[in-house]
């Protein structure tokens, strides 16, 4: 199959699944971007087991890894929506709930990140 193919129909399931699972966080919720918070979050955590997974432990195909990368969690997790918000909050003069959305993606997506690290050497390739 085609690379673009597998990135494509790895985009389309990341897109509609942003909606999904960003909407469903967010609930009621109008003045603070918890769902684009959620879905950042989730989307470096399993980006980051992927590739961890990829290089420490030789567990996906390049296909599998550009489906899931590029393609899925492309689609799913977006710096252009976190900063659409962010700058919404300013503009609607929500200065602290800018500070904390900034500062919580960015901890919480390196956070993300290193979580999935940590998993991967510690109860993966550690436990072989």
């Amino acid at each position: 199959m085609p690379l673009w193919l597998i990135i494509g129909i790895g985009s389309f399931i990341g897109g509609i699944s942003r909606y999904l699972i960003s909407g469903w966080i967010q609930g009621g919720v109008i003045t603070f971007p918890f769902g684009t918070l959620g879905v950042n979050f989730i989307g470096s955590l399993i980006l980051s087991l992927i590739m961890y997974l990829s290089e420490y432990a030789g567990f996906f195909s390049e296909e599998v890894r550009i489906f899931w990368a590029i393609g899925l969690l492309g689609s799913f997790t977006t710096m252009s929506t976190f900063s659409y918000e962010s700058f919404r909050l300013l503009e609607q003069n929500e200065n602290l709930l800018f500070g904390l959305n900034v500062a919580g993606t960015l901890l919480l997506t390196l956070a993300a990140v290193y979580m999935g690290k940590f998993i991967v050497l510690n109860f993966i390739v550690g436990a072989k």
